[in-house]
């Protein structure tokens, strides 16, 4: 589909153009400190304490919106956590349910954590549903 369509040939809706950065931020391109604020929760919080990253919008966005993922992660973590301590009392099936959802949630997080490196690295700021939203308001914020 050419970069100009106005409608979707499939299905008629109206495309709107995705807003892409361009440029650099201190040493880094723009997009490759938006995908290094992804890599752990150091890079994110960095960024938001030097000087020049911390003045771009691209970058606080993808480093707030790391902190939460991170903080999403931590919490459904102990959560799970929870739920395994209450399933150990059924012997075998307990155990094997709590692999399953355990598995499940993490390789869910990974593909999200993939998403967002690869949407920073083409320069979209790729909002999640709750998440996106707190990162957008703590990056006007300033």
């Amino acid at each position: 589909m050419p970069d100009a369509a106005a409608f979707c040939p499939g299905c008629g809706r109206a495309m709107s153009p995705v807003e892409r950065v361009q440029g650099k931020v201190g040493a880094l391109p723009q997009t490759i400190a938006g995908a290094l604020a992804y890599c752990t929760i150091i890079p994110a919080i960095v960024f938001l304490l030097v000087e020049p990253y911390s003045k771009n919008r691209f970058v606080r966005f993808h480093s707030f919106q790391c902190i939460g993922l991170w903080l999403a992660a931590l919490v459904v973590g102990t959560a799970l956590r929870i739920v395994d301590l209450l399933l150990s009392v059924v012997p075998l099936i307990g155990q094997l349910l709590m692999l399953l959802s355990s598995m499940v949630v993490g390789l869910g997080f990974v593909v999200i954590w993939l998403v967002l490196v690869i949407k920073a690295l083409q320069g979209e700021s790729f909002k999640l549903p709750l998440l996106g939203s707190f990162a957008e308001q703590q990056t006007n914020a300033n």
